[in-house]
């Protein structure tokens, strides 16, 4: 289930067709044709990129559009001839693409100059053949920064600003990826930026491209130099971990996360740059990273910000939708686009349908536009449910021990489904994972524990023993039939029959979806209480949905059992986290009469 809200720049691409070019204050967006009975993973958002060059939509199951920059009143959403995808940038001249495979897609006048409107692969161009499996990507205007499975990072596009780490005499642009700094952990960059950010395994931070405003934090000795051509290390960062930073042209903006003095979670923004183009929530430039201090989020969890290449949104945990910048097209929507902001104001929101849930809810600045969507970030996803149940130490009960002697912990109850029932196939995973680093093993397990390859070098190693051509479903479907006892079995009883869950899996379903239809109270026997008033036929649908997200064969729907599962979901306000379920009944209903 969508909402997006849109506001800015709404021409070339014309996203909304029958409003202004200029949309000053935050409308809600509707893709033509949306049909509300589809299926949810068809159409749910999980991530939008806007430039210049145009606007992007990946949805949950891998695919997406794209509304390129033309001027075409008219025009349609194209789609992206590219499946699985996980992750989309678009820049002022290129667009990018990551798949789960590991492979990156870009197109664009710097990538590719014979056929700039062409996907090509532009990870299978590594020189190192053994570095091409990429696990992040990010944008600039003019470049694409690629982050590999080896922590290495390339450069590929335009180098005329040094934003690669060389001098404009030596590379001046390039459409083979080049080779900037290993041992990186994070790219920090922005689609209108022409400088990057490299964070690397012990938290040192280094910097270079285009310093004209300080918007590399390089401090007052730095600020006369334009160009930063060596990657240079960026001192006096605030105390805390970063938990991003996000580039515009002119500015930087970093999310610092530490702890107040009751040791609860607390973040603050810093920023570097030069005030009089995009505001930096304050009013001087500022030639090292610096707070932002305003009375708006000084008592709010930021969940997110976002920065555009002169304006800035951040989002905050009481429903807040801060914003300060450049407003020459409406893109603060603030309603005045004649009036920049350089210190952070709210602005007013239309009335959010999940607003009780804001943490799904993310911001995406694009060239001159602005966005709020929903995504849930586990949306009816059993992979997303078991990768964070995985390393919980408290449900783990067998152990491996890594190369270095790091140990890692699993789940014996998965692993003995995942691996064919078949005690030598964990003994030979016991063996490989010997033999591998602690993030090797990490990517070994992530992979065991979903569907997804996301180091396929790593996989063609453990496709043997694991049951690669299952899906998760399947698996949990398998043990859902399983009639062996279980020493860590959950026992629910009800009046007209006793349920066994293994622990592991309701809890983690349980947990995740906000208690499902369960008051969940374990005592010394292992049995749970079932508060809920359901019938046993809906009861069995809700059992037979934790385990395959899937609406269970032989039940006749009835407009009863709707609404009775209308109560349940309104109660647990599953409405926020699965309405999946709700949509298949209605859909199953509907194809039955």
């Amino acid at each position: 289930m969508n909402e997006i809200i849109f506001f800015g720049w709404n021409k070339s691409p014309k996203l909304i067709k029958n409003e202004p070019d200029e949309i000053k204050k935050p409308i809600k967006f509707k893709f033509e044709n949306e049909n509300e009975n589809e299926n949810e993973n068809e159409k749910q958002i999980k991530q939008i990129a806007s430039d210049y060059l145009g606007i992007t939509f990946l949805f949950k199951n891998g695919k997406a559009i794209e509304y390129l920059r033309q001027n075409d009143s008219n025009q349609n959403p194209q789609k992206i001839q590219i499946e699985n995808i996980q992750k989309v940038i678009v820049g002022e001249q290129n667009e990018a693409i990551l798949t789960i495979e590991g492979n990156v897609f870009a197109k664009g006048y710097d990538i590719n100059q014979k056929n700039p409107k062409e996907f090509l692969n532009i990870s299978s161009l590594i020189e190192d053949t053994n570095d091409r499996i990429i696990e992040d990507i990010s944008p600039s205007s003019d470049s694409i920064y690629l982050l590999t499975s080896n922590q290495n990072v390339y450069g590929i596009g335009d180098n005329y600003v040094g934003q690669f780490g060389f001098d404009f005499q030596e590379l001046s642009r390039t459409e083979i990826p080049i080779l900037m700094m290993k041992n990186v952990s994070r790219i920090f960059s922005g689609n209108g930026s022409k400088h990057v950010f490299l964070l690397n395994s012990n938290q040192e931070l280094f910097g270079c491209g285009y310093n004209e405003s300080g918007q590399l934090g390089l401090g007052e000795s730095k600020k006369q130099e334009t160009r930063i051509y060596k990657l240079n290390q960026i001192q006096n960062i605030p105390k805390g971990k970063i938990i991003d930073i996000k580039c515009g042209l002119f500015h930087s903006i970093m999310l610092i996360e530490d702890e107040d003095e009751d040791q609860n979670p607390k973040r603050k923004l810093y920023s570097c740059g030069h005030w009089r183009f995009n505001g930096l929530g304050k009013n001087e430039d500022t030639y090292e990273f610096t707070e932002i201090k305003s009375f708006l989020f000084e008592n709010d969890y930021i969940l997110d910000f976002s920065v555009g290449i002169n304006h800035t949104l951040i989002l905050t945990s009481n429903s807040k939708l801060i914003v300060f910048g450049y407003d020459n097209y409406g893109q603060l929507g603030t309603g005045n686009k004649q009036k920049d902001e350089l210190i952070p104001i709210q602005i007013e929101l239309p009335e959010l349908r999940f607003n009780e849930n804001i943490s799904n809810y993310h911001i995406s600045c694009g060239y001159f536009n602005s966005f709020l969507y929903y995504s849930p970030s586990s949306f009816s996803n059993l992979e997303e449910d078991l990768i964070k149940l995985f390393g919980r130490k408290e449900f783990c009960n067998i152990s491996f021990k890594t190369e270095n002697g790091e140990i890692i912990e699993a789940h014996k109850l998965i692993l003995k489904y995942r691996l064919n029932q078949d005690q030598n196939q964990i003994e030979k995973l016991q063996e490989i994972i010997s033999k591998k680093s602690i993030k090797e093993s990490n990517q070994i397990f992530e992979m065991i524990y979903s569907n997804r390859i996301i180091n396929s070098k790593l996989y063609s190693e453990i496709k043997e023993i694991i049951n690669s051509n299952e899906k998760i479903e399947e698996t949990m479907k398998r043990i859902y039939l399983n009639e062996n006892e279980n020493e860590n079995d959950f026992i629910i009883e009800r009046k007209e029959k006793q349920y066994k869950f293994p622990k592991l899996i309701l809890i983690m379903r349980s947990e995740l979806y906000r208690g499902m239809f369960l008051s969940v109270k374990e005592d010394t026997s292992n049995k749970v209480t079932d508060y809920s008033e359901l019938s046993n036929k809906s009861f069995q649908i809700f059992e037979y949905w934790i385990y395959s997200n899937q609406i269970k064969e032989g039940i006749q729907i009835t407009q009863e059992i709707i609404d009775e599962i209308q109560i349940g979901i309104d109660y647990f306000q599953l409405n926020q986290t699965n309405p999946n379920l709700f949509d298949l009944l209605i859909n199953k209903f509907n194809n039955q009469n």
